[in-house]
């Protein structure tokens, strides 16, 4: 999958057939829309393109936004390369981007910039300055301008119950069996291993405190939860604490993850962490000693879920 930075920067070699959105999650009804687009674009020797927005529009246009997002850029990327994309054009979303009329938008983006041959979009899209035009709209541009407008119906739409909102709202309040479903996949963490204070250690709990830069993606909340660790091509178990750390009086929130039957330096690695289950949620000890008892029972429990779920 080729990846383009702005419009602009798009090289229409080929003629293409096109599908736009913001694609948080890149969920099963995503996933749906986006099978049947590389589809039909091999059936028609086209290429299979897909238009994107970052910012998402609602941080932009919204005053005070504070939504949060499924994936970073990078998952987004990773995720979407999987299903046979062949462009992926990445365009920065700004109010004056906004402001493009409906016309504006096909005629100047759609047509002379993208070169499209056909365009994949929902029975509700709406589009142009203030969301000014509808699918009749783009299927009456398309017939002025030589384009095919594939609209995916209200039943096909309807039928997929998922969406990105229920998904944030399921991480939420970890709902992690919902949330993995309608993702069809675990939901993530992606983050470099940073140097911690080093307590985990002196309780024989070691754990890899991991960075996430981009500070719009959505954390689950405090607690602690049984997750699958990705460092490199190896996979390991364990458990991973979103928090504060009260036991000894931390200040800032910390994401730590204690791999289970692991003990290897990997600061400055990247890690995945897959969450599959939360355990408890944070709560403050009165000692270390305690701290460490209550976490030899987590795990106890982590493992016993985990071997649970291999028999069956």
């Amino acid at each position: 999958m080729n990846v383009v930075n702005g419009i602009e920067n798009y090289k229409a070699n080929s003629k293409s057939i096109l599908t736009i959105g913001t694609f948080d999650g890149v969920h099963l009804g995503h996933q749906k829309i986006i099978t049947s687009l590389v589809t039909k674009a091999k059936q028609k020797s086209l290429q299979a393109n897909i238009l994107t927005f970052f910012p998402h529009p609602r941080m932009v246009l919204q005053k005070e936004s504070n939504l949060k997002l499924i994936d970073t850029l990078e998952e987004k990327q990773n995720l979407l390369s999987e299903l046979g994309i062949d462009n992926l054009i990445i365009q920065p979303f700004s109010k004056e981007f906004s402001k493009l009329t409906a016309i504006e938008f096909t005629r100047d983006v759609l047509v002379n910039e993208l070169r499209i041959s056909a365009l994949m979009i929902g029975y509700d899209h709406r589009f142009g300055k203030n969301r000014e035009a509808s699918v009749e709209d783009l299927i009456r541009y398309g017939q002025s301008y030589n384009f095919e407008v594939n609209v995916i119906p209200a039943q096909d739409i309807s039928s997929i119950t998922v969406s990105s909102t229920k998904i944030r709202d399921a991480i939420k309040i970890s709902d992690f069996k919902k949330v993995n479903q309608f993702l069809g996949r675990p939901y993530e963490l992606n983050g470099k291993v940073i140097k911690g204070n080093g307590v985990g250690r002196t309780i024989k709990y070691p754990t890899a405190n991991i960075e996430i830069k981009e500070t719009y993606k959505l954390i689950p909340t405090k607690g602690v939860y049984l997750v699958k660790i990705y460092l490199g091509e190896n996979e390991f178990s364990g458990m991973m604490n979103i928090g504060n750390r009260p036991t000894i009086n931390g200040l800032n929130q910390t994401i730590e993850v204690h791999i289970f039957d692991f003990d290897k330096d990997i600061y400055g690695k990247n890690l995945k962490v897959c969450f599959l289950k939360k355990i408890r949620k944070e709560k403050k000890f009165d000692s270390l000693p305690s701290l460490k008892s209550q976490l030899k029972k987590d795990e106890e429990n982590c493992k016993r879920i985990l071997a649970e779920h291999s028999e069956n």
